[in-house]
């Protein structure tokens, strides 16, 4: 039977199982053999990661073509306003290397459930912060940040909080749970059942990377 494992990956923390020297990695806190993860999530992002040992159940969850929504929750420098909104949900922004296609974008209070991060983000005392929640169903190289600073607001900090129906619910940082994975990849933005939290484990030595 597949593996399927949510993980809520702290800052700073590689998406991969082998990395640099004084480097974070994945292997640290999962000591589960032959899984990869679906999907990247930069080093200075925090938030869910999925990870799964079915090549099939990868493959739908990371590829944009299969229209899995991702949500994330951005604080950003500055008061963002409706007109930035606007453009964000609109698409159409050219990033240089592509050109957004249109998401979901709404100004939001800071989350109740938000952990404090370590290390802090740098704010400046003259410039306010706000919370956006943003959807997409497309995942280019650092693509949310590159979305806020081209409307004028440039993330502070980035989590991820869902991926289709999974998400954060009961995973503190650094935390990882197993849930049923659905057969043969299919139908994976079905609610998963509860799983086991585990908390940060010995590391292993990982081969596979994200």
């Amino acid at each position: 039977m597949s593996k399927l494992i949510l993980f809520n990956k702290p800052f700073g923390v590689l998406c991969q199982f082998t990395g640099e020297a004084g480097k974070q990695t994945l292997a640290e806190f999962i000591p589960v053999p032959g899984v990869y993860a679906a999907g990247r999530l930069d080093a200075d992002s925090e938030g869910l990661l999925v990870l799964t040992d079915d090549g099939l159940l990868q493959k739908r969850i990371a590829d944009p073509q299969h229209k899995l929504p991702k949500t994330y929750v951005v604080q950003v420098e500055g008061s963002a306003d409706d007109a930035a909104l606007a453009r964000l949900r609109a698409g159409g922004l050219d990033l240089g290397d592509f050109v957004t296609k249109p998401c979901e974008a709404r100004l939001i209070d800071e989350p109740a459930w938000l952990w404090p991060r370590n290390p802090p983000i740098r704010e400046r005392k003259s410039i306010p912060t706000s919370w956006v929640e943003i959807v997409l169903r497309e995942g280019k190289n650092r693509q949310v940040r590159r979305m806020t600073a081209k409307v004028g607001f440039p993330t502070l900090r980035l989590i991820r909080a869902r991926i289709g129906e999974w998400t954060l619910e009961g995973l503190s940082p650094g935390a990882w749970k197993e849930v049923p994975a659905p057969a043969g990849g299919a139908a994976i933005a079905a609610a998963p059942r509860a799983g086991r939290t585990h908390r940060k484990l010995p590391s292993r030595d990982g081969r596979n990377s994200c």
